[in-house]
């Protein structure tokens, strides 16, 4: 994005993947983008739609198992999304969508189901269901404050060598583990790989954590941006993390 540019913000497959109200997270980063004096609108690709390779940001939410295997299908015949990865462009993806990005995840009826494989992780069910507060500690350069969000998934991802996490779990079970695996000395939640950002967190995640909604802008337009305060996020964050047992920033 460059000059008098609008910053094209897409929504894939809200119909299936916005169970949790993901959708959210691309209305946010629009607002923050405009309230810095940003032209930026949001582009929803559903799926009857063709992927466009050529947007400048990408998000994904969460969904349950039928309509998860609807996008997995899409992803399969359609080169948008691959080709706008292979350019760089920033994804965010919630949940349901990270274990679709991945090799394959295994579904509620025991059946495995292949991925985008643009991450390195598989996806198997833990053999409960998580449900609650997730709040990590992250390490991922250029976020400073902890992330919080709401998970609700029954499965447990395991990252390859490929594949980095997002943050450490302080509270909540992010990641999981796979029913009968051996538990990892660190639980962690997410994946980074490549320009893909994915999370369990639900909430939406970026009304939450403003600091990862401006990584991804400025990963969107090429450059640092400006400080932005809005009303009441700061309080957000503080009841969220005082409700999980944390304080502070």
């Amino acid at each position: 994005m460059t000059g008098e540019s609008v910053l094209t913000i897409g929504v894939l497959l809200p119909e299936v993947l916005g169970t949790y109200g993901d959708t959210g997270n691309a209305w946010i980063l629009r607002e923050r983008a405009l309230r810095r004096g940003i032209k930026a609108e949001v582009v929803v690709i559903d799926l009857d739609t063709p992927i466009p390779e050529g947007l400048d940001l990408y998000t994904m939410g969460g969904g349950e198992d039928t309509a998860q295997a609807l996008a997995a299908e899409k992803f399969s015949v359609e080169p948008g999304l691959k080709r706008a990865l292979a350019a760089d462009r920033p994804l965010l993806a919630i949940c349901a969508s990270l274990q679709v990005l991945g090799h394959w995840y295994r579904d509620a009826r025991d059946q495995r189901v292949a991925g985008l494989g643009v991450l390195d992780v598989t996806t198997d069910p833990q053999g409960h269901r998580t449900i609650g507060e997730l709040v990590t500690a992250p390490v991922l350069e250029g976020l400073t404050h902890p992330l919080t969000g709401f998970e609700n998934h029954g499965g447990g991802t395991v990252l390859g060598p490929d594949a980095a996490p997002l943050g450490r779990v302080l509270v909540g079970t992010g990641n999981g583990v796979p029913e009968g695996a051996p538990a990892p000395k660190v639980a962690t939640d997410g994946v980074v790989q490549g320009s893909i950002i994915a999370t369990y967190m639900h909430g939406p995640a970026l009304a939450r954590n403003p600091e990862l909604a401006d990584l991804l802008l400025s990963r969107a337009v090429g450059s640092s941006l400006s400080d932005l305060e809005v009303a009441g996020v700061e309080d957000l964050r503080r009841e969220r993390l005082a409700a999980s047992g944390l304080m502070g920033e």
